[in-house]
């Protein structure tokens, strides 16, 4: 049964007997108002999703405990298995779900900031189990150190439990979000991306949705024989826009399956293993794409199919659209991604750093790289490569493209085991080490 409607069956079953317990004047009512008495209260979908199961509320309470209370009718046991034993009802579309929660996202105005002469779009995603308010104080700072330049958008499509129900399905909510702040706001004119953790791997699918290639583009085909300087990153748009920034702090680009990835499991083999086969019972759908273990119709992962044009989406023509690429990265301290992944490097190509900043104004920023390392990709061993095929797979895929890489390091921060969340600034003034990180990104953005 599809993410979006684990509940579905469920809860009709019981509203529905609920509804056939009630008093007879309480339905004439509901029919009065022109309301089916069976009609579940209508509430957004995100909200029914994070609450309790309502039939495990209705028809279980006599299991818990709970004694009748005045007015209860006795539990007809016979109603309640009628409803699990009788034909499913087909749950709504997972695709139909992700439309709606993303045009109800679009269309709030609540965690928007910048004026109205702004034609800059700044679109913030959040990680997982995160939601709009990680990014409040960057959003802030954004349009406070370029007033008048950018409008931000913080998402609010994917929050808390609903980040469990994978990239791809993550990703069109965020890509119909996008389609309603840019229809809503018509003098926009560009776009760019900023985002945490998960958010990252969210963004690049939602903007291979996004993506439309301009008329006189060469094919993909032909595209893949240019290189970086005869590829014009103009030559497509995002919803319409044109792409200026994609920027991704702290995101598992390379997943989180192999060796350190999950730096809290301290490498262990044992651990590693188990928490891939594992994670999708704590995390759902998003665990199996993180660990590279979905295999849907027999494709490869979904990881693996982003870093390339596919029939999913056009993703790496996306990535190539934008006029910069950066990867924000913690060198340690961050137990939940590790340097490797959030960096898009192989294990030999990761610098030798001293903990320490090179610029007083940034003093968790210990090291900027803006591009990549073609030398030291020649270096690389054959034994590597097929150790790590599918990491391999996609570091290549993604080094198709250029990479600013930052790398930032909180060893002399109070906080440092927070690192993951400092980085993003998630609540402030508790994650405020992170703030000269946030400043590097705002004074280093093309506007």
């Amino acid at each position: 049964m599809p993410a979006s409607s684990r509940f579905y069956t469920s809860a009709t079953c019981s509203l529905a007997s609920a509804s056939s317990r009630s008093p007879p004047h309480r339905r004439r009512h509901a029919s009065v108002m022109g309301q089916s008495p069976s009609a579940p209260p209508a509430r957004s979908r995100s909200r029914r999703r994070s609450s309790s199961h309502p039939g495990l509320g209705l028809d279980l309470g006599f299991l818990l405990g709970r004694k009748p209370r005045p007015g209860d009718e006795r539990l007809d046991l016979a109603n309640w298995m009628r409803c699990f034993l009788s034909q499913r009802l087909p749950p709504p579309s997972a695709e139909a779900e992700a439309d709606a929660e993303g045009k109800a996202a679009g269309s709030c105005e609540e965690h928007e900031v910048g004026g109205e002469e702004a034609n800059h779009l700044v679109v913030m995603v959040n990680g997982l189990y995160g939601s709009s308010e990680d990014w409040k104080f960057a959003a802030e700072q954004f349009v406070k150190r370029l007033p008048g330049k950018v409008f931000v958008h913080r998402s609010q499509s994917n929050h808390s439990k609903l980040t469990y129900d994978g990239v791809d399905l993550m990703g069109e909510r965020l890509a119909e979000e996008v389609r309603q702040v840019v229809q809503r706001r018509r003098n926009l004119r560009k776009i760019s991306f900023v985002a945490h953790s998960l958010g990252g791997l969210v963004t690049r699918y939602a903007i291979g949705k996004l993506y439309e290639p301009a008329t006189n583009e060469t094919s993909s085909l032909d595209t893949d024989k240019l290189s970086d300087e005869q590829k014009t990153p103009s030559a497509g748009k995002i919803a319409g826009l044109e792409p200026i920034n994609f920027i991704a702090s702290a995101t598992p680009h390379l997943g989180s399956r192999w060796n350190k990835q999950l730096p809290f499991l301290f490498g262990v083999p044992l651990l590693e293993r188990t928490a891939a086969g594992a994670a999708h019972f704590i995390v759902g759908r998003t665990g199996k794409h993180l660990f590279l273990t979905d295999r849907d119709d027999g494709k490869p992962p979904l990881l693996v199919r982003m870093v390339e044009d596919c029939d999913d989406g056009k993703f790496m023509s996306a990535l190539r659209s934008f006029k910069r690429r950066v990867a924000y990265a913690n060198v340690t301290y961050d137990h939940i991604v590790g340097w490797r992944t959030s960096s898009i490097r192989r294990q030999h190509e990761l610098p030798k750093l001293k903990l320490s900043a090179n610029d007083e104004k940034y003093p968790h920023v210990i090291n900027v790289d803006k591009g990549n390392s073609e030398d030291r990709q020649q270096e690389e061993s054959v034994e590597a490569s097929l150790a790590d095929s599918l990491e391999e797979r996609m570091i290549r895929g993604l080094t198709q493209v250029s990479w600013e890489r930052v790398d930032v390091c909180f060893h002399k921060s109070w906080l440092r085991y927070n690192a993951h969340n400092n980085i993003q600034v998630r609540i402030h003034p508790v994650n405020s080490d992170g703030e000269d990180v946030i400043y590097h990104m705002i004074d280093n953005f093309l506007v």
